[in-house]
C-alpha cells in the first residue's frame, strides 16, 4: 500500500511539473503576440501620396455609376408588329384553340364534309367548312386524315398575319 502512494504522489509531481511548463510556454507565447503587434503599431505608415498613387481609368466602368439603371428602356410609341386583339365575346367553338382539340375522324360526301373533334375531357364536337374555331382561326380544309385550320390576325400596322394549324387524325396505338 505503500508504494501505491509512492507511485501516486510520483505521478502527481510529474501532471503538475507538465502543467506548470506548459502554462509559461503559453504565457511566453501570449507575450510574444502582444510585443509583435505592439512593434508593427510603432512602425509609420506611409500615406497615399508618399506613395504616389494614382487610379487608372481605362478599361474599368466608372465607380460611381450604378450597375442597375432606374429608367427601363420603353419605346416611344406602341409597337406596329404588334398583334391588335379583337374584342369579340367568344363562344361555341371560339371557346377552344386548335391545340386543345384531337381530330377523332372525317366524314366527306358531295354535299358536305365534317369532322369530328373530341377536347381533354373527351367530350365531341363536330366541325364544318367555314366554322370559326379559337380566337381567330376558320376551318378552311377538311381531308381524309386532317384538316387544315387558317388563323388570321391584324397587327396595328393594319398588315394580316396568316398562320396555318393542321390537325391530323392519329392512327390506332397512336397517341
Amino acid at each position: 500500500m505503500r508504494k501505491t502512494k509512492n507511485y501516486f504522489s510520483l505521478t502527481m509531481c510529474v501532471v503538475l511539473c507538465c502543467l506548470v511548463l506548459f502554462s509559461i510556454t503559453i504565457v511566453k507565447c501570449g507575450r510574444a503576440e502582444i510585443v509583435t503587434e505592439a512593434a508593427t503599431m510603432d512602425t509609420p505608415r506611409k500615406s497615399l501620396d508618399e506613395e504616389n498613387y494614382s487610379y487608372v481609368i481605362e478599361g474599368r466602368p466608372d465607380p460611381f455609376k450604378p450597375f442597375v439603371s432606374t429608367k427601363a428602356n420603353i419605346p416611344l410609341g406602341p409597337d406596329p408588329n404588334e398583334i391588335v386583339e379583337d374584342s369579340v365575346e367568344l363562344s361555341g367553338m371560339r371557346l377552344f384553340e386548335p391545340g386543345q382539340l384531337t381530330l377523332v375522324g372525317t366524314m366527306l360526301s358531295p354535299q358536305k364534309e365534317i369532322a369530328l373533334v373530341e377536347d381533354q375531357t373527351r367530350k365531341g364536337y363536330i366541325l364544318k367548312l367555314g366554322m370559326p374555331i379559337g380566337k381567330r382561326g376558320i376551318v378552311t380544309h377538311i381531308e381524309p386524315e386532317q384538316i387544315i385550320i387558317t388563323e388570321t390576325a391584324k397587327t396595328r400596322a393594319g398588315q394580316e398575319v396568316k398562320n396555318t394549324v393542321t390537325m391530323r387524325l392519329n392512327k390506332e396505338g397512336d397517341k
